[in-house]
């Protein structure tokens, strides 16, 4: 099923102490935001990619898009001050009722398979997303001290991307903006509409980068990818 995605560029990263935007750091030769970007291109579903990043780094990344021969950007839109702001400059470009993703570009380990059932599950329902069932114990705290263990049965951390009606999403974030509120993500407005939302099961090594550390672990999904 084909789809449109906007892929929200414009944080500078700052956990990652990198000094510049963490999506130009490289692995496995690469700018982050390049392998994301590739993923989108290969897979034949994608019919445009929307890039919103910083009016700051707008050049650098054109330069890199052009020299990595990428060819399905629709636009390279200008970023808000919250990424919420960000994804609806784009969200307000998208003139049809297509299904359109939204993605982390400091995800680089999307797995197709798993975007092609994401798509059609929002096809069917309106929203989407991908998650994975927390491994770790979760406890509740207040300043330095334990109040409870949460049962983690039910909890499952959210991963992009995240799939919607685009009908769907633009009312989720008007919504929002009416409000003042402010979300974690953007599946977070669509159930402020009283939308329902779907998991579909997401993949473990489809991890944010986020701080140095995770710069390691990048690397040895790259490894296990080439084995």
């Amino acid at each position: 099923m084909a789809y449109e995605v906007i892929i929200p560029a414009a944080g500078q990263g700052k956990r990652m102490g990198a000094g510049k935007n963490k999506l130009f750091l490289k692995i496995d030769g690469l700018p982050v935001f390049i392998h994301t970007l590739k993923v989108f291109e290969k897979d034949e579903n994608c019919s445009k990619i929307w890039l919103v990043t910083s009016p700051q780094d707008k050049q650098e990344m054109h330069s890199l898009i052009k020299r990595n021969k990428i060819t399905k950007i629709a636009a390279i839109v200008d970023g808000g001050d919250e990424r919420q702001y960000s994804v609806y400059n784009a969200v307000k470009e998208i003139s049809k009722d297509a299904i359109v993703l939204v993605h982390d570009a400091a995800r680089p380990f999307i797995d197709v398979h798993q975007m092609k059932e994401l798509t059609e599950v929002a096809a069917t329902n309106g929203a989407a997303v991908l998650a994975v069932p927390i491994k770790d114990t979760v406890k509740k705290v207040t300043g330095d001290t334990v109040e409870e263990t949460v049962d983690r049965s039910s909890l499952w951390a959210i991963q992009t991307p995240q799939a919607f009606r685009i009908s769907l999403l633009k009312e989720a974030h008007e919504k929002a903006i009416r409000e003042e509120f402010l979300g974690t993500d953007d599946a977070s407005l669509v159930e402020r509409l009283g939308h329902n939302v779907k998991i579909v099961m997401g993949n473990y090594d489809n991890i944010k980068l986020t701080t140095p550390e995770d710069l390691y672990f990048a690397e040895a999904i790259i490894q296990k990818y080439k084995v």
